[in-house]
């Protein structure tokens, strides 16, 4: 692998990222409905401006993952370190992305790693790399880690270590849509109400509690229940959901960024180089 191909992996990362923002109407996260900022707090042009700040990071994290060629302490901390690196640069750039740049991160490094493997053996690939502990992490506890101490959420880490489950059942949904003719944007969309049905997203706990996050859950499990976006009922529940979520300021912002990890892993098999 070249630096061309780090470049065409990075590439490939903010277009999935991206593609996630475009996705409309999300429940209680930004889209391109958004003229400013929503209950979010995030509005949805400088996401996506603040998305494109994300690049050399990624390409980075593929050089140093290639360099590497292995799932070693010493590349987990390097990733780590180019990872809060590209984390500033993006709050410099309008913030937002914590938890993309850590899903997708770990994905490019497993990408370039590996260039041959797609789908569950590349979630396989950034397993490996997360289980090693970040020993260069700043020891102050995060929001994220500390909501999961409090209420024993995998959190994203757990989510990492894991093998991306979330990002391997959106895999699932958007194949299993194609093959039933679903239009895209609602194959997508019933890939994010997946993800939302039963991932512990720590940023919902933070803010709405045990309670809150069974809520969303539920509201999603509702809308797939109904026979998802692409039925009447479906887009009835969706936007009713959407509605609750908005009114209530709970945004489900670890299930948008598992969405976009699911929808670089997608991509894979049609990459092209960059040119020259």
């Amino acid at each position: 692998m070249s630096s061309r191909e780090d470049e065409t992996l990075a590439r490939a990362a903010v277009a999935a990222l991206t593609r996630q923002l475009e996705l409309t109407p999300k429940p209680g996260l930004p889209d391109p409905r958004d003229l400013g900022a929503r209950a979010t707090r995030q509005d949805h042009c400088a996401l996506r401006w603040s998305a494109k700040a994300l690049l050399p990071g990624f390409a980075a994290m593929a050089a140093c993952a290639r360099r590497n060629g292995a799932p070693t302490p010493g590349l987990r901390a390097e990733l780590g370190a180019i990872g809060r690196c590209t984390e500033h640069s993006t709050q410099r750039a309008g913030g937002g992305h914590r938890g993309a740049t850590w899903v997708l991160g770990l994905l490019v490094a497993a990408a370039a790693m590996e260039p041959g493997a797609r789908g569950r053996e590349l979630a396989v690939i950034a397993k490996k790399i997360a289980a090693h502990p970040d020993r260069r992490a700043p020891r102050r506890p995060s929001r994220g880690s500390s909501v999961s101490a409090k209420y024993g959420a995998a959190g994203a880490r757990g989510e990492a270590r894991a093998g991306f489950p979330h990002v391997r059942r959106a895999l699932d949904v958007l194949a299993g849509a194609r093959v039933a003719g679903t239009r895209e944007g609602e194959a997508r969309l019933d890939a994010l109400l997946t993800v939302m049905s039963t991932l512990q997203d720590t940023e919902l706990l933070y803010t709405a509690g045990p309670q809150g996050l069974r809520h969303v859950q539920a509201g999603a499990r509702a809308v797939i229940e109904a026979g998802g976006v692409a039925t009447d009922a479906g887009r009835r529940g969706l936007v009713a959901f959407d509605a609750d979520l908005q009114e209530r300021g709970w945004s489900p912002r670890g299930s948008g960024s598992l969405l976009a990890g699911a929808l670089f892993v997608d991509a894979l098999p049609g990459l092209s180089p960059v040119p020259a």
